[in-house]
């Protein structure tokens, strides 16, 4: 868990600090940077994704686990969070018009991928906290980028890593025996494929938001999908 909070605090002063610099930045600057963050993301992402050695799981896990969350309306509920928030923050007044959507997709980028489901694990099991670390500097940028753009819900994406990512760290190890090399890279991989998707919304590349946050279920599947796989193997 000190990982973290670490990873809490770097967004919340990254953000801050994005906030507090907006006005005080041209706006084509914060697009270009905010440009350099989406393609900085998606490489990220392609770089989990095509680690995968098994592509049916992650098609398999991504549209269960779509199905899931659509049902669950695991998009909505984050984004009715953050309107809940923007509105007891402001009592009334105008608030930050982008809360939501910066609540939202901050707390997508910065929950999803390899490097939240890998250091979250080895913090967990491991008390290695290098990945969670290096991902804290990362995120630092990002929130800089993201809070000068969206505003002070990128901030409050903090309470999502703390349930998300802190939650992970608690439960890794319990999940330890289950969660092998191959799962672990599955794993990474659907969240890779996120964070490509994660891309598109950021550079506005489709007319309709992609629900992403509808998708996470779909990370933890692989957990399961080797062992029905095996079962069913068994079976015929």
């Amino acid at each position: 868990m000190p990982a973290t909070f670490i990873n809490m605090a770097t967004v919340l002063v990254g953000s801050l600090i994005g906030i507090f610099f907006r006005n005080r930045i041209r706006e084509k600057y914060i697009e270009t940077i905010f440009a350099a963050i989406a393609l900085c993301t998606a490489a990220i992402g392609i770089m989990s994704a095509v680690k995968t050695s098994h592509i049916l799981i992650v098609i398999v896990c991504l549209v269960i686990g779509s199905v899931i969350g659509e049902a669950l309306r695991i998009d909505d509920r984050i984004e009715n969070a953050g309107t809940w928030l923007n509105e007891k923050l402001f009592r009334g007044r105008e608030g930050n018009s982008r809360f939501a959507e910066g609540f939202v997709s901050a707390s997508v980028l910065f929950c999803v991928g390899s490097m939240t489901i890998m250091g979250s694990l080895e913090a967990g099991i491991r008390g290695d906290y290098s990945i969670i670390l290096a991902k804290s500097v990362m995120d630092l940028i990002s929130s800089m980028a993201f809070g000068a753009a969206m505003g002070i819900g990128v901030t409050f994406s903090v309470l999502f890593i703390l349930v998300y990512q802190g939650g992970i760290t608690l439960l890794a190890g319990l999940a330890a025996p289950y969660l092998s090399d191959m799962v672990v890279t599955e794993m990474s991989a659907v969240g890779g494929v996120m964070l490509i998707g994660m891309a598109v919304n950021m550079l506005e590349l489709s007319d309709k938001r992609i629900r992403l946050a509808n998708m996470l279920p779909a990370i933890f599947l692989p957990i399961i999908y080797f062992p029905l796989a095996e079962l069913v193997k068994g079976l015929f």
